[in-house]
């Protein structure tokens, strides 16, 4: 499976067979939408409208099959919300052999039943931008930690095409996070 980084929390996760979009809200902050007829669109928070054309249009927590390809809605904590509340969702898709988790903007600490939930990850999608939008760099670095995936892929840090509603972290600040040179 092929992952594309649109900017913002957008990617797109391809095959031969299969393309599944994730958080394509680049429209809303002056980007281009990348979403086509038939893609099968994924919002890790609400989103109040179905994608016009899309195959299916999921923002909630629950199991889905769509082309072949396995997708595990998890309600997840948002980075901001109470202890209480469960206002994200965090998504794992299987597809062949391939586990991706796309955590969205979640708190940066999973019970020992959510990892359980979330079980082994090939490659982890995480968004390091902080500054009260998303999960900063250190949280990002401790959800990495708790779930230990094989491979990283950084989203949602400053990006001068995109108009983000607060600054979001530099890429080589969340690289510096995380122990290596930009």
């Amino acid at each position: 499976m092929d992952i594309q980084f649109y900017g913002a929390n957008c990617l797109v996760l391809s095959d031969k067979h299969t393309r599944i979009v994730i958080d394509d809200t680049l429209d809303e902050m002056g980007g281009k939408s990348v979403t086509r007829p038939g893609d099968i669109c994924l919002f890790t928070a609400a989103h109040p409208k179905n994608i016009e054309g899309a195959k299916i249009t999921i923002d909630i927590a629950g199991e889905y099959e769509v082309n072949g390809v396995s997708i595990h809605g998890l309600q997840a904590r948002a980075h901001m919300d109470e202890e209480k509340d469960r206002n994200a969702t965090m998504y794992k898709i299987m597809a062949g052999d391939v586990k991706i988790l796309v955590t969205g903007h979640v708190f940066p600490k999973f019970s020992d039943t959510k990892l359980e939930d979330i079980g082994l990850v090939d490659i982890m999608c995480v968004p390091v931008g902080g500054n009260g939008y998303t999960v900063d760099p250190i949280g990002a670095l401790q959800l990495v930690k708790q779930v230990e995936p094989k491979v990283v892929v950084l989203t949602h840090y400053d990006d001068t095409s995109l108009k983000f509603p607060v600054p979001q972290q530099a890429f080589d600040d969340a690289v510096k996070a995380f122990g290596m040179e930009p």
